[in-house]
């Protein structure tokens, strides 16, 4: 199945600022230009875990919002307060 990470912005640039910076693109070509949301998914759920540690470290740079699933049809907002357990959660769910 895998896993979603799906960001939401009302600021049209701040998905894209943050996913180049996070990919670390340095083209001129922005394929992120203009997102209001973004959804990736992941067949190794441990794989979303740098996502939502980056995300935290610079969610003050960025008015974005972060949603996870790991479960079909259940989604976990991610903020300061949870993304902690949310990270230790999926390591201890999916150990190998």
């Amino acid at each position: 199945m895998g896993v979603i990470v799906r960001l939401y912005s009302n600021k049209r640039n701040d998905i894209s600022r943050f996913l180049n910076s996070f990919f670390k693109l340095n083209n001129n070509k922005n394929e992120f230009m203009n997102l209001l949301e973004w959804e990736k998914k992941y067949q190794n759920p441990v794989e979303i875990t740098e996502i939502i540690g980056t995300f935290i470290d610079n969610n003050d740079k960025y008015s974005i919002n972060m949603w996870i699933s790991l479960d079909s049809g259940v989604f976990i907002n991610i903020n300061d307060n949870n993304a902690d357990n949310v990270i230790r959660y999926i390591y201890e769910r999916y150990p190998y």
